[in-house]
């Protein structure tokens, strides 16, 4: 997606019955079209089906982060579960529920397939803007004019058609589209290495036999240690079975936690951070002065007791320290950020037979072999390594990617000083009139948070509350980012998971009143 002019000369222009327009069709904007139905939303999806990066950005073992209970709409059960090892659904099962959830609410009318947005342009016209710049308030999302015209490629017919909207919600995610590659200096970058180079999003396109033949009895070298490089590696270790099989070295710069399942020394894995007692005891926006002193005298203490008490099962559970793997950072940093992984079952029994290999580093680059890195746990020695085939798992530039789909100078407003996209609620952009965002901001389960806002947005869209002042939401974000930087280095991800609680009873406030 791109806001560079449109110079297709077959194009036409067309005035939507609607008021309302969608940008992907992912969970999040299923769910949109599914809140906002009343106003006949057109839902644009660049590719042929639903499902975001579920279908997307999924590998063959890529399964759900979240137990099944706690990623379901609240009008849609899953299909009951069968086995205790279905509290973890398959990308497949995802999107077979999904798809469920968007047929049994006959969304899918709404979705208009094969249709990329290439370019917005704002007509609300600077008299709205300057308006409702002056006066401090963000205004009515649906005043009866359109604020948004929106191009969009028929990619199968390569024609481009232009849609009004007095609303536009963007729901295209943090992921997918623009995968972050590394930068190497001259004459050490991929153009020198005479393997296969390619990024996670590239290898979650390839089909299974297509995937096992690139990994098979390959010297296999995986960029990263989040969930889709411990995925990944894993997968490569399957497809190098046998004695002609090759071990797979996973190329590690930042160390994360990890969480074999939901349970820490026999107790439910919620107890620590996701009750009102838990969260009683961590920093919230808003919060009163009483709470205010508890938790500036005792509240750091206890939070170390409870993450301690978490890192010393996952020590004894797992082979960290023989591996290497321990981070140095707080378990709590790591579940603040929306970073904590479920490890799967064989990750380890495959580094113990020596299929998985780690090496950690905090630079490398490439040779016409391989790579050289300099290895920390040698001394900063640096390493030459043999290669085949190089992997990215190195995530995505979800900043760029909505900067992409902005125009001047919406798109300069997009992020602060601080390197934040400032959404308030979550969704709402104080700076950008007529338009929200779902999906984009993370918490600890995702599909709950983003149903909840996407009900928000429709209670908002029919004046059915007012919003603060301009100067109000930005304050309001402010505290919450302040909340996220004094509990995690990683608050730039801004997740909502330490004030989970406080933050859906203030939404749901504005909702019911």
């Amino acid at each position: 997606m791109a806001a560079a002019a449109v110079t297709t000369t077959d194009q036409s222009r067309h005035r939507s019955v609607s008021k309302v327009g969608i940008i992907g069709a992912g969970i999040s904007g299923i769910a949109a079209a599914k809140h906002l139905s009343s106003h006949h939303p057109v839902v644009f999806e660049a590719t042929d089906s639903i499902g975001g990066v579920w279908k997307h950005c999924a590998y063959r073992t890529t399964r759900l982060q979240t137990p099944r209970r706690d990623f379901e709409f609240s009008d849609y059960p899953w299909p009951s579960q069968t086995t205790e090892s279905d509290e973890f659904p398959t990308y497949l099962e995802i999107l077979d529920y999904l798809h469920g959830y968007a047929t049994h609410f006959d969304v899918l009318k709404f979705v208009k397939f094969n249709s990329k947005v290439v370019q917005l342009r704002y007509i609300g016209g600077p008299e709205a803007e300057d308006s409702t710049a002056a006066a401090g308030v963000y205004g009515s999302l649906l005043n009866g004019r359109p604020a948004w015209e929106v191009a969009v490629q028929d990619t199968h017919l390569n024609t481009i058609q232009w849609y009004e909207f007095e609303l536009v919600v963007i729901c295209v995610g943090r992921y997918g589209d623009i995968p972050n590659i590394p930068t190497f200096p001259h004459n050490k970058g991929q153009e020198v290495f005479k393997g296969k180079v390619l990024h996670s999003l590239d290898y979650a396109k390839l089909d299974h036999d297509d995937a096992r033949a690139l990994l098979q009895n390959k010297r296999v070298v995986i960029v990263g240690y989040r969930k889709s490089a411990i995925d990944l590696a894993v997968e490569c270790a399957e497809a190098n079975q046998g004695p002609e099989g090759k071990a797979c070295t996973m190329l590690i710069r930042s160390l994360h936690w990890t969480v074999p399942s939901y349970r820490i020394w026999g107790l439910p894995f919620f107890l620590f951070y996701s009750t009102r007692f838990s969260q009683f005891l961590q920093e919230t926006p808003n919060q009163g002065l009483l709470k205010s002193i508890f938790c500036s005298l005792f509240s750091p203490m206890i939070r170390k007791v409870f993450s301690k008490f978490i890192e010393s099962y996952l020590t004894w559970k797992m082979p960290l320290e023989k591996y290497g793997l321990k981070p140095e950072h707080s378990f709590e940093e790591d579940y603040a950020s929306c970073q904590m992984a479920i490890m799967p079952n064989t990750f380890f029994e495959e580094a113990d037979k020596g299929k998985i290999v780690f090496k950690k580093t905090t630079k490398w680059w490439f040779w016409s072999g391989g790579v050289v890195f300099d290895e920390q746990d040698n001394n900063n020695t640096t390493t030459k390594l043999e290669a085949d085939v190089v992997i990215f798992n190195t995530g995505f530039q979800g900043k760029l990617k909505l900067q992409s789909l902005l125009p001047h100078p919406f798109n300069t407003l997009l992020v602060d000083s601080s390197d934040i996209v400032p959404l308030y609620r979550g969704v709402i952009h104080p700076l950008i009139p007529n338009m929200a965002f779902v999906g984009y901001l993370e918490s600890v389960s995702n599909l709950r948070t983003g149903e909840l806002r996407c009900k928000w947005l429709a209670k908002l869209a029919d004046d059915g509350f007012k919003l603060p002042s301009i100067h109000q939401m930005l304050q309001q974000i402010s505290d919450e980012i302040q909340v996220m930087k004094n509990t995690t280095r990683f608050y730039k991800r801004q997740c909502v998971s330490t004030f989970s609680i406080s933050y859906t009873d203030e939404i749901s406030q504005d909702i019911y009143g």
